[in-house]
């Protein structure tokens, strides 16, 4: 029997293009709603029969769910789930189009490239293959391409938990974005670091209220002057050092990789080793709370009555009520806070066999592989799919280059991912599904 050229693509062949693709369509959060992108993967998986369904929150903040039958349909399903939307990018700071999805220098370019279109491409070029091939996971796979991660999940990930949870009930663990990335200690020693757990949001808004007048005036009443000392305050508060036992296990096995003893006490011990990854792990074993926005009056000389910013604070877990405390003593009198978002921390064992299988195809990717847990500062949907009592973990696999800042490419200029590294993360992802 013969076989057409279309059974023989591979999803190393095709993972290059469908990232293009998707990177083509602008989905900046909130500007551009999500449907198109959600449409495209739609298409891209009923052109290899798998069928899906595409849910709205609100008009165009669209999420495609599909789900994948494996060989033990009596295992409860792995969920795969990846967003679709990216924060805005201003082409006028980048080297490209930030939405031309661009090819150049042996990388992908674009706003979404690692946050996180690449990783909805590997997934997808993998099913498609799987698909092609007549091959089944060893248990269901459910796929969750949502809305509006970056603004919190409220018309994306929370809202499926929410309203269909029936589509994820029975699936008990779960993989997305942020981890399983390499970080080079030397030319023979590679970290691959899996997300096993990422601190709370409280993204707050501070209201300050005072009396209005003239600007030529003296004014002891002066909403903008009470709002402004106590952004001060909060934005250069020291807040202390908590250890968490994600960190502890991060830190322990670093000191096996690289045979020193270090203590998870002493920061400065082991921080440096971590090189470009020393900012993102640094944010991690405090709380933190940035100001991020202010606004205030109409008028150069006009003193208005009220003042207004916004904190973004971010809790380890098993921290957000101290955190809360702590800021409240740090705004004082007249100044007053509201929720804007509110989400969990989640924290999750290094153990188990979803772990071994994930450690087992990197290591079998990349012999100088040491795979170690770490904890996130930022966020992301586990949050939500956590609360339905799945193990949630960010393995996204990609082997970069020792001189790529990776962690300066989120939300930044250039976002740009290696097409070498999009095929390492498929042929990962193959071996990850055969055994999970």
């Amino acid at each position: 029997m013969s076989t057409s050229v279309h059974e023989t693509v591979t999803a190393q062949d095709e993972v290059t293009d469908l990232l293009v693709e998707l990177l083509r369509i602008d989905t900046s959060n909130p500007t551009h709603p999500e449907r198109p992108a959600a449409e495209w993967v739609a298409a891209k998986l009923d052109e290899v029969g798998i069928d899906s369904q595409i849910i709205e929150a609100a008009p165009g903040r669209a999420s495609t769910i599909a789900r994948i039958e494996g060989s033990d349909s009596a295992r409860p399903p792995l969920l795969i789930h990846g967003h679709l939307d990216v924060v805005p990018a201003d082409a006028s700071e980048w080297s490209v189009d930030p939405f031309a999805g661009e090819v150049q220098d042996d990388y992908v370019w674009g706003r979404g490239a690692i946050d996180m279109k690449d990783m909805d491409a590997m997934t997808l070029a993998v099913v498609r293959e799987w698909t092609r091939n007549g091959r089944k996971p060893p248990r269901d796979v459910v796929l969750a391409f949502v809305s509006d991660e970056e603004a919190g999940g409220v018309q994306g990930a929370h809202f499926l938990v929410d309203k269909h949870r029936d589509l994820f009930a029975d699936c008990t663990e779960a993989i997305s974005e942020v981890g399983g990335f390499s970080l080079s200690l030397n030319e023979a020693t590679r970290l691959y670091l899996i997300q096993t757990a990422e601190k709370g949001i409280n993204w707050l808004r501070l209201k300050a209220s005072g009396a209005p007048g003239h600007g030529s005036l003296l004014h002891e009443d002066n909403a903008v002057t009470r709002l402004a000392e106590a952004v001060s305050r909060v934005g250069r508060h020291e807040w202390p050092v908590v250890v968490t036992d994600t960190v502890r296990a991060t830190i322990a096995g670093l000191a096996e990789v690289t045979g020193m003893d270090l203590d998870p006490d002493d920061v400065d011990s082991w921080l440096p080793l971590l090189g470009e990854a020393a900012r993102m792990i640094g944010a991690t074993i405090r709380n933190t709370t940035n100001p991020t926005m202010l606004e205030a009056g109409y008028k150069s000389n006009v003193i208005p009555s009220k003042a207004e910013a916004t904190i973004d604070a971010r809790f380890l877990p098993g921290q957000e009520d101290a955190l809360l405390e702590t800021l409240d003593t740090l705004l004082g009198e007249g100044v007053q806070r509201e929720f804007l978002v509110r989400d969990i921390a989640v924290e999750t064992p290094f153990e188990g066999a979803l772990v071994d299988a994930m450690s087992a195809a990197l290591k079998a990717e990349d012999p100088n592989a040491h795979v170690l847990p770490y904890l996130m500062s930022g966020g992301t949907d586990a949050k939500s799919f956590s609360t339905l009592g799945m193990r949630c973990f960010g393995f996204s696999p990609l082997l970069l280059p020792a001189d790529l800042n990776f962690m300066s490419l989120f939300h930044g200029i250039d976002e740009r991912v290696p097409v070498d590294a999009l095929k390492f993360g498929v042929r990962v992802l193959d071996r990850f599904l055969s055994n999970c």
